[in-house]
């Protein structure tokens, strides 16, 4: 059976598009090997691929670690192509969501069921090649030790691709618990931002604030009850006398600037908790929060990070449901030749969120 499938490996040998990020601002559109499908994996042929912050971090500042060149890309919908003969699960014809983060299942933090957490973590989109493509390989060690879901059939490709920015704010306010009647501050009018937004409202929060700066006609979509212009107000002073200078349950800075976490902390009430959502440049990671407000309110001052396989599952079905409204966020779609001009949209705040079409 393997020889066979060997052969027919050989004669399905041809070529696709990519772009491939081969240094900081440098994106090189390539026609390259397609790759062959694993024995024990599925070759997908990617239909969507919406770009993230840390694809445009990546742009701006080169990949991680030793890794000279990549295709990123890591908000993937597509369809099987293919499926090896050692793979189960999948068929041609499938519909499949895949989120990036892959864990080795055998260190302190996977065994206790923290695999966003392990010490071995490895991404699609970094660490093997990603979205930003028109196939995409899926060995069997990722298969098993990352996210691969099956679609809801009446879901579409672009709507899909919001299932993995979904899936880390669904992990972030089931950690903090966001609850019924809670009020929620959230800094940040990215789709970041606007998720927390719906998820917390989902989860029965009473008012949820937003202050933003960039893209604040977007976020007026979302009707946050009160939404802060940063370039004109003072996010600390505007959300405190909407909460009669009490502050709020919980803050979450969901942007990459020092100082917005910092106001975190003077916005939320005593024993409220500040969620440190977005990633600090890596050149520049360091951050002042007000120590004794923290130490004398029982302040807690949490990160978040990913999410597990269960929450990119339940963002599916949330997407599915319409209880997250997925066609709301997605106001691009560019083709590989058009990353660029997506990623300077998405920074300029000219779009909410930008998907890649790969065969556009």
């Amino acid at each position: 059976m393997r020889d066979c499938w060997e052969n027919e490996k050989k004669e399905r040998v041809s070529f696709m598009r990519a772009s491939v990020l081969v240094g900081p601002r440098q994106l090189e559109l390539r026609e390259i090997d397609t790759p062959t499908t694993p024995i024990d994996g599925i070759l997908v042929r990617v239909m969507a691929c919406g770009i993230c912050g840390s694809d445009i971090r990546s742009f701006e500042s080169g990949l991680r670690g030793d890794i000279s060149e990549q295709v990123m890309g890591h908000e993937i919908a597509g369809t099987v192509e293919d499926v090896g003969p050692q793979a189960e699960g999948f068929k041609r014809g499938d519909k499949v969501a895949i989120a990036p983060d892959v864990c080795c299942g055998e260190c302190f933090y996977c065994k206790k069921g923290w695999v966003n957490l392990c010490d071995n973590h490895r991404m699609i989109g970094t660490h093997w090649p990603g979205g930003f493509a028109q196939f995409l390989s899926v060995d069997g060690y990722m298969l098993k030790h990352g996210m691969v879901h099956h679609m809801p059939d009446e879901l579409s490709f672009v709507d899909a691709t919001m299932s993995e920015p979904a899936s880390s704010v669904l992990a972030c306010q089931e950690n903090i618990n966001v609850s019924l009647g809670d009020t929620v501050a959230i800094i940040g009018d990215g789709p970041i931002g606007c998720l927390h937004i719906e998820v917390a409202r989902a989860r029965g929060a009473s008012r949820v604030f937003m202050s933003g700066l960039h893209r604040l006609d977007f976020a007026e979509e979302f009707h946050p009850d009160l939404l802060v212009d940063a370039g004109s107000q003072d996010p600390v002073r505007e959300i405190l006398n909407a909460t009669k200078g009490l502050g709020v349950d919980h803050c979450i800075v969901a942007t990459p600037v020092a100082d917005t976490q910092r106001q975190g902390v003077e916005i939320v009430r005593k024993r409220g908790t500040v969620v440190l959502f977005g990633g600090l440049p890596r050149t520049d990671p360091m951050t002042t929060l007000n120590g004794n407000k923290i130490h004398y309110e029982e302040i807690r001052v949490v990160g978040a990070f990913s999410y597990q396989a269960r929450h990119h599952r339940l963002a599916l079905d949330l997407i599915r449901s319409k209880k997250i409204s997925a066609s709301k966020y997605v106001t691009r779609v560019v083709s590989l030749t058009e990353i660029e001009e997506g990623i300077r949209m998405a920074q300029q705040g000219d779009a909410m969120k930008v998907v890649v079409d790969p065969w556009r």
